[in-house]
């Protein structure tokens, strides 16, 4: 991709060689400047004028003043505005895909697709606006009658993380505004163009419809400034975060010391079940994008593969010789499977984890090279690892941010077809022994295997799927993990009941002032 080319989608988009970075009806930030690097190269994007907290402040008494009016609005006309916005982000699917790759490193056919989860995701939100229901109940008192309804909830933050830059603002953004809330979004540092970019798309949509584009603001600052006050302000009843486990722990405490609520999308160790009777072609193929795509940096990337010792051998060959096939390199080219890791930092944190696998008794069966030379700048490239390690290694129980697949045996290589249905158990013990949550996988033709798997005494993650694999969930199912993984649901499904507030309501049509549960209080 040309230097032409690439000014060109920019233009597009709005990017400007400097930018301003807050956004809450017009655009502010005359705080510090951010520059944006691009993985691919390491060279420079643009810059970023980040939001003060003066102007973060207005930013958001903008959102709640546009939110007070946007709650009155029929829940059908707010769905088609995100109908609309949907059909625009159609119009620049190419163009936000391709800032996509560059700002984050994902490869091209990654980067559209993730803009091609933000148009599903309106598509989805459009039809919900017909449908946010409640529920009726038959009152215990006579000539009353008792339902339930949902309200729009407030201000919601929205804090993304850098590996999906624009999906998950749009997952989180397309639903609330359906349900009647403004957001407010905090993006990665590392990926603010991306969110300026959509908020630009955003704010149109919202000028050419007559509706405050403050419902739609944004705020692009320090977590230690910006990040603290959003947590902290009780303005935003609901924040929605997405991240390390660790970051986890500091917004639930912030955010829950205030009563307000949360949805935490944070790590995952997400496992593969291979049994004696799998499919090895479906498995391979599914692993090695469930492990290689986005570098390895989703939440949803497979890191363990617990294989039963019967078919370790084949698969782990096949797996060294797929890994071999890789093609690492510029994610903009259309025949790169790989590309490289966002900063520096993820680089190293890669190589401190295969040490780590080494003094602890693992072995490197293939890969973890750091990658140099003319196809290599920005020295943010590194080979896909596989090794073999033991479950209860401490690196395997964190979640490294990186492409290594942890190899994990169980069962016996000479174990009877009956055998091997029972060794199963062993395998989702090994499988649940990891403190995260998130998505897991079985491979197998044995519907005994399949459904132990997707039982009460199965997988305790969020998302358990059955000769698919970890990664790739659709928007039509609520999306979200289970222990440290945060408990958080956002998508589809009922989620959207997390961005309203629900109200019990009795009508009592009688002339009479009958108690409930035949409480009698005077005469």
């Amino acid at each position: 991709m040309t230097a032409v080319a690439t000014d060109e989608f920019l233009r597009t988009l709005g990017i400007e060689e400097i930018n301003a970075g807050g956004f809450g009806g017009s655009w502010v930030g005359s705080g510090p400047t951010l520059e944006v690097t691009t993985p691919v190269d390491g060279s420079r994007i643009a810059s970023v004028q980040q939001v003060t907290e003066e102007e973060y402040d207005t930013i958001i008494d903008r959102a709640h003043g546009a939110f007070r009016h946007w709650r009155t609005v029929p829940a059908p006309k707010r769905g088609e505005i995100i109908r609309l916005l949907g059909n625009q982000l159609r119009e620049v699917k190419r163009e936000l895909g391709a800032l996509v790759t560059l700002e984050m490193g994902k490869i091209a056919a990654e980067g559209e697709g993730e803009v091609q989860e933000m148009i599903d995701i309106c598509d989805f939100a459009t039809g919900l606006s017909r449908q946010l229901y409640g529920l009726t109940m038959h009152s215990e008192r006579p000539d009353h009658r008792m339902y339930e309804q949902w309200h729009p909830l407030g201000v919601v933050g929205v804090i993304s993380a850098f590996n999906f830059p624009v999906a998950v603002w749009s997952w989180n953004t397309a639903i609330a505004a359906v349900c009647g809330d403004a957001v407010v979004w905090k993006p990665a540092s590392g990926t603010p163009l991306t969110a300026i970019a959509c908020t630009k798309i955003a704010e149109q949509v919202c000028l050419d419809n007559d509706v405050d584009p403050a419902i739609f603001s944004l705020v692009v600052g320090k977590g230690s400034t910006i990040g603290a006050r959003l947590l902290a302000d009780t303005r935003i009843p609901l924040v929605s975060a997405t991240g390390s486990c660790q970051m986890g722990y500091q917004v639930a405490q912030v955010v829950g010391k205030r009563l307000g609520r949360t949805i935490l999308e944070l790590g995952g160790n997400n496992a593969i079940i291979v049994t004696p009777s799998a499919n090895l072609d479906l498995a391979l193929r599914a692993i090695l994008f469930g492990a290689v795509g986005t570098a390895g940096q989703r939440c949803t990337s497979t890191r363990r593969i617990i294989v039963h010792a019967s078919v370790q051998d084949e698969l782990v060959k096949r797996l060294v010789a797929a890994y071999k096939g890789i093609r690492i390199g510029d994610p903009r080219d259309p025949n790169t499977l790989m590309g490289p890791l966002v900063t520096h930092g993820a680089v190293n944190d890669m190589q401190a984890a295969l040490k780590r696998i080494d003094q602890e008794g693992g072995e490197i069966l293939f890969g973890g090279e750091t990658l140099d030379g003319p196809e290599y700048l920005g020295g943010h490239y590194v080979t896909p690892c596989i090794a073999a390690v033991k479950n209860e290694f401490a690196i395997v129980q964190e979640e490294t941010f990186a492409p290594i697949l942890y190899i994990i045996g169980y069962g016996k290589a000479g174990s009877s077809p009956a055998d091997a249905v029972e060794e199963v158990a062993d395998a989702v013990r090994l499988h649940n022994d990891v403190p995260q949550g998130l998505s897991s996988a079985i491979f197998t033709e044995n519907m005994r295997e399949a459904e132990y798997f997707l039982s009460h005494r199965g997988s305790d993650c969020g998302i358990a799927n059955v000769n698919i694999g970890t990664s790739g969930a659709e928007i039509g199912g609520a999306f979200g993990g289970e222990k440290e993984t945060g408990g958080g649901r956002e998508s589809g499904s009922d989620a959207w009941k997390t961005y309203m507030r629900r109200q019990t309501n009795t009508i009592n049509w009688s002339t009479d002032l009958p108690l409930a549960q035949g409480v009698s209080f005077g005469d």
